[in-house]
């Protein structure tokens, strides 16, 4: 589930991967069209796998081609070491905490 505060956060809420994959790519353009500056929220994540990472790095495509920054927060552990593995990590925008 997704859903979008005022200052520009978008929360990412239960399962991020496969199962919903579809769903959350649609949802997560939707809402950033409506956006300049993004961050999105990753703390409500309960699962993730490949998928969630597939999805961050399209989000990041998306809003690079609008020219607009955009930042991940307090991504899961278990994302951070498939975008290690993968040798991604230093492409992800990872916000301060």
């Amino acid at each position: 589930m997704l859903n979008c505060t005022n200052g520009g956060i978008i929360t990412i809420s239960g399962e991020f991967g496969f199962a919903n994959a579809s769903d959350l790519l649609k949802q997560g353009q939707n809402l950033m069209d409506m956006q300049q500056e993004l961050t999105i929220d990753l703390s409500g994540v309960t699962g993730s796998d490949s998928a969630g990472l597939a999805i961050m790095l399209e989000w990041m495509d998306h809003y690079k081609a609008a020219g607009q920054p955009l930042y991940f927060l307090n991504v899961p552990e278990s994302l951070l070491e498939i975008a290690r593995v993968s040798n991604l990590i230093d492409l992800l925008p990872l916000a301060d905490t």
